[in-house]
């Protein structure tokens, strides 16, 4: 009797992953590939997937913008300071090698100085500044970008040297902060969520830098820091940059 070759063949049978990404307050489910709306409409996610500048910006309006500044200037005055901040803002972020968010404070405008290109919107979600910051960086990580950076929209010195840097330092760090020279910071970057530098915490004081390396120390996390540049807030804030020249008439 001939010798009978028995040959077993396995078969792999791979199923498509099921989305584990929050829905969130207000934003309606994207078709697959869909994340949501940007200038130009509905887009695709960025194909690299790994670095993600999500920008704060508030709403443009009068009486609701630099309520420090509008004080000494007048609401009218501090609305134009803004709107220069943001184009700024728009300009330093434009090259920089990172799909891009603009998160709005109050509402999605149906069009805004910020949304070119491919930005895309989102509506911040949060009791407060810190809520609003942790669930923007869990938002972006769960969409599946390695490494998030967040701005304002507040420091007319920021450059795309300096926002892809911070991207950079993300290689041999846990955080990036980038200092503001008033004791705050102007920028801060993850490779994972780090509720604890965010959540219950008390926002525009003088060591809010200090206490946020205090607090990166005390959970292990390496920190290393970008430039320190200024950002506006006070009048004082406003002449120092050279960007305002008082009306005398």
């Amino acid at each position: 009797m001939k010798p009978v070759l028995t040959i077993e063949i396995a078969i792999e049978i791979v199923f498509p992953p099921t989305s584990t990404t929050t829905l969130w307050a207000g934003v309606k489910p994207a078709p697959t590939g869909i994340v949501s709306k940007s200038s130009h409409g509905e887009i695709r996610m960025n194909a690299r997937r790994d670095n993600l500048l999500v920008i704060f910006s508030k709403n443009p309006v009068a009486g609701q913008v630099k309520t420090r500044l509008a004080s000494a200037i007048g609401n009218a005055e501090a609305l134009r300071i803004y709107e220069h901040l943001r184009e700024i803002t728009r300009e330093a972020t434009a090259t920089v090698d990172a799909a891009k968010v603009v998160s709005y404070a109050d509402f999605i405008p149906d069009a805004d100085l910020l949304l070119t290109g491919d930005k895309e919107a989102w509506l911040q979600q949060g009791r407060d500044l810190g809520e609003r910051m942790h669930n923007a960086f869990v938002k972006g990580f769960s969409l599946g970008f390695c490494r998030v950076a967040l701005i304002g929209t507040d420091c007319p010195e920021i450059t795309p040297f300096i926002l892809d840097l911070a991207f950079q330092k993300l290689d041999e760090c846990d955080l990036v902060l980038g200092p503001a020279r008033d004791g705050g910071f102007y920028l801060s970057a993850l490779k994972q969520p780090f509720p604890e530098l965010f959540l219950n915490r008390t926002w525009s004081t003088s060591s809010v830098l200090n206490d946020s390396q205090r607090i990166a120390r005390e959970h292990g996390k390496s920190c290393e820091l970008l430039p320190a540049l200024s950002d506006i807030d006070t009048l004082d804030d406003l002449k120092a940059s050279g960007l305002w020249t008082p009306n005398l008439d």
